[in-house]
């Protein structure tokens, strides 16, 4: 049975078509949204679509991932898994005895989510030992996207630092249970998950000083 740790190389998909420059804009597209959470940025089109994941979703760990980053997928993910091996040479981890050892956690399937709980969040001395989550999404639009919640995601509203008073966002894909989780781990602060929530093109920052709210 394939597993990360053993790549599908006749499914290896390119890369960035200029790795360097296009590396650096989905990195500050991914920086931009966590600095302004509730803005949709854009990674662009720098990448053949998949069935496997989004293209933000993929981008992002192509920008962010290194040898030194170990990547966990929730899935077997063959054309995802090849990518990240050959082009970021990035330590790939599967199954949820690994969740701790992430320090990037792919999601795509985000109704079956684990236990936040089980991943890295870091310690009051030291945040920075956490896990960011990119979680992929069938649907993500800035403000009330419309009033079928079943269909086309939870309105959530959005505050903290990066947003002058409030922000509303729709996020399909991921219901109020993970949502309370996530608050559940805010005592926790300055320890924490950071989120980036993907679909398509599009990417959401959600870092862990943004207070969630389910309307």
């Amino acid at each position: 049975m394939l597993t990360p740790s053993t790549p599908d190389w006749s499914q290896l998909q390119p890369g960035f078509a200029d790795p360097v420059h296009d590396a650096q804009r989905v990195f500050r597209a991914v920086l931009d949204a966590l600095a302004r959470p509730g803005q949709l940025r854009s990674v662009g089109s720098r990448l053949a679509e998949s069935e496997e994941a989004s293209i933000a979703a993929r981008a992002t760990l192509l920008a962010l991932a290194d040898a030194t980053t170990a990547v966990w997928l929730q899935a077997p993910l063959p054309e995802v898994a090849s990518a990240l091996r050959f082009h970021t040479g990035a330590p790939l981890l599967c199954g949820e005895a690994e969740l701790p050892r992430a320090q990037f956690a792919l999601l795509t399937d985000p109704t079956r989510c684990p236990a936040l709980a089980r991943f890295a969040f870091g310690t009051a001395e030291s945040p920075e030992h956490s896990a960011t989550l990119i979680v992929d999404v069938p649907t993500l639009a800035a403000g009330h996207a419309a009033n079928d919640t079943h269909r086309d995601g939870l309105h959530l509203r959005l505050r903290g630092p990066g947003i002058a008073t409030h922000t509303d966002v729709t996020v399909g894909g991921l219901d109020a249970a993970f949502w309370q989780a996530r608050a559940a781990l805010a005592p926790r602060f300055p320890a924490g998950l950071d989120l980036l929530i993907a679909s398509g093109d599009a990417v959401l920052g959600l870092p862990r000083t943004t207070h969630v709210e389910v309307c």
